[in-house]
């Protein structure tokens, strides 16, 4: 049986050192996928822009810089606040965002209960995955 956990957190885009505008945006984690994390961003009145984020990843950027490429994450402060800076680039484009930290936090906690670190293999279906792939080829 597969276990979803989901967050709705409002999220700041950096627009410059003075700007910033919000982000309404969800998570979901899936033991189905237990590496890692959907994020679904809310830019419009029914526009979203979909991430798919390692679940390490963004564990790790809460503590410390990590990423190279397409996202990069790393602790931060923001109005007194802590948050996870999120730099996602693409052909489109790139985005900052800040997240909370605690809200993301309490998030990753939620999927670390329902799939500890270190355990994602016992929930991984290899096998069913590369009948996927090959069934798209």
């Amino acid at each position: 049986m597969n276990t979803t956990v989901s967050c709705e957190l409002h999220l700041r885009l950096v627009v410059s050192s003075e700007s910033s505008l919000p982000v309404p945006a969800g998570l979901r984690y899936d033991t189905a996928d237990p590496y890692a994390v959907h994020a679904t961003f809310h830019t419009g009145a029914e526009e979203t822009v979909e991430w798919v984020f390692a679940r390490d990843l963004l564990a790790e950027g809460l503590h410390r810089p990590t990423g190279t490429g397409d996202v990069r994450v790393w602790p931060s402060r923001s109005h007194g606040q802590g948050v996870v800076c999120i730099a996602l680039s693409s052909t489109e484009g790139e985005a900052l965002l800040e997240a909370p930290a605690r809200a993301l936090e309490s998030f990753l906690k939620r999927t670390d209960a329902a799939v500890p670190p270190g355990t994602e293999h016992r929930h991984f279906d290899l096998d069913q995955e590369l009948s996927h792939i090959l069934a798209e080829s």
